[in-house]
């Protein structure tokens, strides 16, 4: 309604003007409301490497004063990573048949099933409630929780895992906006740099310990069948319990979910040896899992070796960057690109190939069918070739630098106890080394001996640690003594070597 002061200054058709021209301006802002709308209809809600992104901006080691704490930094990343209880059902029965003490002592009606409580941390990575956490904590979960700091449990649903980077990706409901981690570029560390490992080790409660970057790049380590290793390594306190929870730099943000950890298989604790999952490679897991259901990976189809200083010298090389050929897969897209047994790798489009294990990460992180350009090094001349990719198979890559082999006997796997291990098998705390069975093949002639879970601590006597130390104690024709560790229970066991 127009007031007096409109009266006094503007005449009836002026006002008639006015609304009319009021009204067309509410029709227009109308109509393109409703084209908004229905663009952001059609588009969907923002993906998840929208809300999630990677914060690339530099850390400042210019500072030279003495920072009397990180409480500041520390109070935006600790109510970010959670506590994660998940329970699965193992089938029992077929353990116990092959088991020669229930085969002779056992009583009454065998188990088939039992649950097992599993406990691990994960990082909150964005408001809406997605989670990082590793492979191996929710792996064959029937049932996962998330206890957030302030003391609340959530129903968490996983929403996808990679086995072969031990990422998982979970997803809780939550009427309130979760905290969330700021994601560093892991790309951008630097050895030397202060970092701290948060999460809920041995089930005390969160807990922070605090490193330093020990190492970047760390592969190799035969820890993760058929992965892609590319730790970083640190000397933060790392324990059972800590897998999946954060490893964040000196400003709070995300730089790695921590792992794992090496021991000298004495003991199963910390000595100061623990790895993290990079966030660039987290995050690459966790935008395909979320939105494509599966990560798929570009295959070049050879066999790598790394470059030390004598071929370096005996093929003209100027240092030790690159990845030596010494296999093509025939009909596969290296084939068809032209590369020869000999050639060496140096970069794919202007990024250079640092190593074999590097090459294989690269070429991992490309999309099945893309064209990546590579540099080859042959005959003291280097040449550029286009290769187009395929989708690379589990199992599906020729590498003499892949994971470590572990083959204890015949059709029986082993590897040294891990915290890890010890988690998914339920070993007990008594136990302290010792190589853990991991696969037992239906075809292996042990099966009524051997199962997976048991813990091998002792062959004819002595204490074995890795599974080449104790391959030479397994003499073929021979009968040895096993001290074994099998359902809470140590005894003694022969077995005949064939």
């Amino acid at each position: 309604m127009l007031g007096n002061h409109w009266h006094s200054y503007v005449s009836k058709s002026e006002v008639m003007e006015i609304r009319s021209k009021n009204m067309k301006s509410i029709r227009l802002a109308a109509i393109t409301a409703i084209a908004v709308s229905l663009v952001l209809t059609l588009c969907g809600e923002d993906s998840i490497a929208d809300k999630v992104k990677i914060n690339r901006e530099p850390l400042n080691r210019s500072s030279t004063s003495a920072v009397a704490s990180y409480w500041d930094s520390l109070s935006k990343a600790r109510p970010t990573v959670v506590n994660i209880s998940s329970t699965r059902v193992m089938d029992t029965s077929s353990q116990l048949q092959n088991d020669p003490f229930w085969r002779f002592f056992g009583e009454g009606q065998m188990p088939r099933q039992r649950e097992v409580q599993g406990q691990g941390s994960g990082v909150i990575v964005s408001k809406d409630g997605y989670i990082l956490t590793n492979n191996h904590v929710v792996e064959d979960a029937s049932e996962v929780t998330v206890s957030l700091q302030g003391g609340r449990v959530l129903e968490a649903k996983v929403v996808g895992t990679d086995p072969q980077t031990d990422v998982a990706v979970l997803k809780v409901e939550s009427k309130e906006e979760l905290p969330f981690a700021v994601l560093a570029d892991s790309d951008q560390i630097e050895v030397g740099d202060v970092v701290f490992a948060i999460g809920n080790p041995l089930g005390v409660g969160q807990t922070v310990t605090m490193g330093i970057v020990s190492a970047k790049g760390r592969d190799g380590l035969g820890m993760i069948e058929d992965g892609f290793e590319n730790f970083i390594q640190t000397d933060a306190s790392i324990n059972q319990g800590n897998s999946g929870g954060a490893l964040v730099d000196a400003r709070g943000r995300l730089i790695g979910i921590n792992t794992l950890i090496l021991t000298d298989g004495r003991s199963s604790g910390n000595i100061g040896i623990g790895f993290a999952i990079p966030t660039v490679l987290a995050h690459n897991v966790m935008v395909s899992l979320v939105e494509e259901g599966a990560v798929s990976r570009g295959f070049l189809g050879v066999g790598i070796q790394p470059l030390d200083s004598d071929l370096v010298e005996a093929m003209g090389l100027s240092d030790t960057k690159g990845s030596l050929v010494n296999y093509v897969i025939p009909g596969s897209p290296a084939d068809e690109a032209g590369l020869e047994v000999g050639d060496v790798v140096v970069k794919i489009f202007e990024d250079e190939v640092q190593s074999a294990s590097d090459l294989r990460l690269k070429i991992a992180a490309k999309s099945p069918g893309s064209s990546v350009e590579l540099t080859v090094y042959r005959d003291e001349k280097y040449f550029k070739t286009d290769v187009v990719l395929g989708e690379r198979k589990p199992q599906g890559q020729v590498s003499v630098s892949g994971p470590q082999k572990r083959e204890l006997l015949d059709g029986i796997e082993a590897a040294p106890l891990s915290d890890e291990l010890k988690q998914k098998y339920q070993i007990g705390d008594e136990v302290e080394s010792g190589l853990v069975v991991t696969s037992v093949s239906p075809q292996s002639p042990y099966t009524r001996q051997l199962v997976a879970g048991m813990v091998i601590e002792k062959i004819k006597g002595e204490s074995v640690y890795t599974v080449r130390d104790a391959k030479k104690l397994l003499e073929p024709g021979t009968k040895v003594a096993l001290f074994v560790y099998i359902e809470g229970f140590y005894r003694y066991m022969a077995i005949e070597i064939e």
